[in-house]
């Protein structure tokens, strides 16, 4: 027993230092690919090909950086990581038996995407919380945006903001308009179904929707978190 219990400390702990190792080095280097990245280029057939491009934060619209915040995430300024309110609300309206809501942060969806793999289990959420947990201690929120606007599927077969840019407006990520920013984010939660250009009229509608809660937010900044 004593040595089971020795084995189990030794596991955690290397564990630990090891996951907190890999968070603080992509606090500073480029994310070249994800787990998604590769289960996506593993399943698809021969002709799959995969475009992502890493882009700082700087050459990224920051029309597109407001309307992932307003279609995914509203408080994603002010929260921990993790939104309680819109848990609860969700919780609600799902013991009512109608179409599950979810209730995942951009912090939460930054640590699924760029550390683990899609996947509806106890085991892999409370990983996604443990290093929603790290990166909200280790990064700062412009540090979150940048990974999560660089590393998140914006198409079958796109990932990132300059890949989608390219692939749907044939244009830099840094140059999209606040309604081509809004049309990305409006296929987010189905981006290899969707289309962000030509749009359906469910996507015009939700663009449209998010443009709105845009001119809502008001004026938008990160910096006042760049320093955390």
């Amino acid at each position: 027993m004593k040595r089971l219990l020795k084995f189990i400390f030794k596991t955690l702990v290397w564990f630990i230092v090891i996951t907190v190792l890999w968070v603080v080095a992509y606090k500073f280097v480029p994310i070249p690919y994800t787990p998604l990245m590769a289960i996506r280029s593993y399943n698809g057939d021969e002709n799959y090909e995969m475009k992502h491009q890493w882009e700082s934060i700087d050459a990224i619209s920051s029309y597109l950086q407001l309307a992932v915040i307003c279609s995914e995430d509203q408080n994603f300024i002010n929260h921990n990581g993790f939104d309680y309110d819109a848990i609860e609300k969700a919780y609600e309206k799902n013991k009512t038996g109608k179409k599950l809501r979810g209730a995942s942060t951009i912090s939460q969806q930054t640590a699924k995407n760029v550390f683990l793999w899609p996947e509806r289990s106890w085991f892999r959420k409370g990983m996604e919380v443990y290093f929603t947990f790290l990166i909200e201690t280790m990064w700062s929120k412009e540090r979150i945006i940048e990974v999560y606007l660089n590393s998140i599927e914006m198409g079958d077969g796109v990932f990132g903001a300059e890949a989608a840019a390219q692939y749907w407006f044939n244009k830099n990520a840094k140059n999209l308009s606040q309604y081509e920013a809004a049309a990305i984010a409006a296929i987010l939660p189905n981006p290899r179904n969707y289309r962000a250009s030509p749009a359906s009229s469910y996507i015009e509608k939700r663009k449209a929707w998010i443009v709105k809660q845009m001119r809502y937010y008001g004026t938008f900044t990160l910096q006042e978190t760049s320093d955390k």
